[in-house]
């Protein structure tokens, strides 16, 4: 794993997999961390990510630009075995990293966050691309603190 990434090539990454149609949010999102950081991290990541999109299998739920981030927090911070108390710590990053989100947009809701979209406009797009690299960036941010890397951008 690298210890010097650049968190705004990592948003710019992710927003462009999305723009491009590469992948959608959640799978830019991971795509875009596993890359930038290089890790030894399993191609099927990124496929995990593939039904997060559009608020959770196009249902409108939870936005699956956050879903992605809260996934890729798992693979760095998650527990592997029952009872490990290292989930505490996962579940308060996952908690910043959502709470961040609720505060720039006040809701986690796809169906209320894209209310009045032509889900193929540009207008829609358009807005998931920025989530998308909203929570890439917010995400890479809180691994680059908590593990103590060097972020490119700040030197």
């Amino acid at each position: 794993m690298k210890k010097e990434v650049s968190i705004q090539k990592i948003r710019k990454e992710a927003e462009d997999a999305y723009r491009r149609g590469d992948f959608f949010c959640s799978e830019a999102i991971v795509n875009s961390i596993r890359d930038n950081f290089e890790l030894d991290m399993p191609e099927e990541m990124v496929a995990m990510a593939s039904g997060f999109p559009v608020g959770i299998g196009r249902s409108k739920c939870v936005c699956g630009a956050v879903s992605g981030g809260i996934m890729t927090l798992g693979y760095f911070f998650g527990r592997t075995k029952g009872g490990d108390p290292k989930v505490n710590r996962t579940l308060a990053l996952a908690n910043e990293l959502q709470e961040s989100f609720k505060n720039n947009h006040k809701h986690l809701c796809c169906k209320i966050l894209t209310h009045g979209m032509d889900m193929a406009s540009g207008e829609h797009k358009e807005q998931c691309i920025a989530f998308t690299g909203e929570i890439a960036e917010k995400l890479a941010d809180i691994i680059v603190r908590e593990l103590e890397l060097v972020n490119l951008d700040q030197l």
